[in-house]
């Protein structure tokens, strides 16, 4: 009875320090969003930006965490004057949805108030230097309550405490003749 105690305590310290080093038997993937119209940190494409089309870039997520209910997306410069400009706002997608097409809103999905006072995305438009600006996609743990005029402020509120996972993916946009200071 005492060895097989000491192979059992033996057996749980392997099992719980392969774990702990990430060499689980049970492997999650990470959470991820990312674009194949640029390379995370890259040069946003100008069909994406006020200078183009002003469409949003495809983007692919993967790895939904287990127990998720539904996806909230948030995308703003980090560089705005203020500190934060929102560009585009989503919540209540279905966290089975695998890319968000160009310039398209998943089906079932809110779309809230950004910084240009609209419901639909609005690209990159830095006025001099070169920006950047941020895709965040959370996993959450329930669908939100909140009516389409709700802000990136009020998405924030609403999915505290509710967030599972997130994820991001950044992309740089200057625009043509702008100063690179």
């Amino acid at each position: 009875m005492k060895r097989l105690l000491i192979c059992l305590i033996f057996f749980l310290q392997v099992v719980a320090s392969s774990h702990i080093m990430g060499q689980g038997f049970i492997k999650t993937e990470e959470f991820k969003i990312a674009s194949p119209a640029f390379e995370n940190q890259g040069h946003i494409p100008s069909k994406h930006t006020c200078d183009g089309a002003n469409v949003n870039p495809p983007l692919k997520i993967e790895n939904v965490p287990q127990g998720t209910q539904s996806l909230a997306l948030i995308f703003d410069d980090l560089d705005a004057p203020r500190g934060s400009y929102v560009h585009w706002i989503l919540w209540n997608i279905d966290p089975h949805v695998k890319e968000i097409k160009e310039n398209a809103v998943p089906e079932g999905a809110v779309q809230g108030m950004n910084d240009f006072k609209r419901h639909p995305y609005g690209g990159p438009c830095p006025p001099k230097r070169a920006h950047r600006y941020i895709f965040k996609i959370y996993a959450l743990d329930s669908p939100l309550k909140l009516n389409s005029n709700s802000t990136k402020t009020d998405l924030e509120k609403a999915m505290k405490g509710h967030i599972l996972a997130q994820a991001q993916w950044t992309g740089v946009y200057q625009r043509v003749g702008a100063s690179p200071k």
